[in-house]
């Protein structure tokens, strides 16, 4: 995720590759940073963090205390910390690196890969709306930016953070369902992925309804209204409902841990 975020922000334009710099310990993910970015890494913090402007912290929930610990007195007042751990809250963060810094809570998805990520975020009481605009920027670099409040950032955890998996999910199913009714894999899949795509698209571009979609697809007698009492005989928009509420949870539960 740390390389999806620089490489889109350097893209962009925003920053150039002299400019970003990644700490890790381990040699391959250092090189492999730098392949994709062009950005430098570094296994000594304090070369990444001191002057910074923009601190992104792209570590597991785990790990996050431990991280902690070992820089906030590396951070500047005037750097502008962003977490991406899922269900750390910002009273918490702000108990670990110190409550005077400019804390950003951000939940982004693994589509930032290629551009077209999906990011919420929310801000700590001593974060400016200039700092929010600078951060805004840097995540509709790789994708859409949403502004929240943090108590709705498990929630974009649970439809957002986690929700490429359950269309992965969907896709490949879709394509299952192609590849039994005699599609060689790879046209089903070909033809799975770019409906999911195509469908999106639709939907954010039209700005319509998916339901007001939906219908227009929908003949009566046809295909598409049999398809779709298929997907209703087994509890499919149930299941999604279901899957986002346990997302959530789950993001809860970390936080609470």
């Amino acid at each position: 995720m740390a390389g999806a975020l620089a490489g889109g922000i350097i893209r962009a334009g925003i920053a150039d590759p002299d400019c970003v710099t990644a700490v890790d310990p381990v040699e391959t993910a250092r090189e492999r940073f730098h392949e994709v970015t062009g950005g430098r890494a570094t296994e000594d913090p304090q070369e990444a963090i001191c002057d910074a402007d923009v601190l992104f912290l792209a570590v597991k929930p785990h790990m996050m205390e431990e991280v902690a610990r070992q820089i906030a007195p590396l951070i500047s007042e005037r750097t502008v910390v962003v977490s991406i751990a899922a269900g750390i809250k910002i009273e918490t963060l702000a108990q670990w690196f110190g409550s005077d810094l400019k804390l950003v809570r951000v939940m982004p998805n693994t589509p930032c890969l290629v551009g077209a990520g999906a990011c919420g975020y929310c801000l700590g009481p001593t974060t400016t709306e200039a700092d929010a605009a600078l951060v805004e920027r840097l995540l509709s670099s790789v994708g859409v930016a949403m502004r929240v409040s943090e108590p709705l950032i498990d929630t974009v955890t649970g439809v957002s953070g986690s929700g490429p998996a359950y269309v992965f999910t969907l896709i490949e199913a879709m394509a299952d369902g192609g590849v039994r009714m005699g599609l060689p894999r790879a046209d089903a899949l070909r033809l799975a992925a770019q409906t999911f795509y195509g469908a999106a698209k639709m939907v954010l571009d039209s700005h319509e309804h998916p339901c007001i979609l939906k219908d227009r697809v929908t003949s009566p007698g046809g295909t598409t209204i049999a398809g779709l009492e298929a997907l209703e005989s087994h509890a499919a928009r149930a299941a999604m409902i279901d899957a986002v509420r346990s997302a959530t949870e789950r993001a809860i539960e970390l936080g609470r841990n």
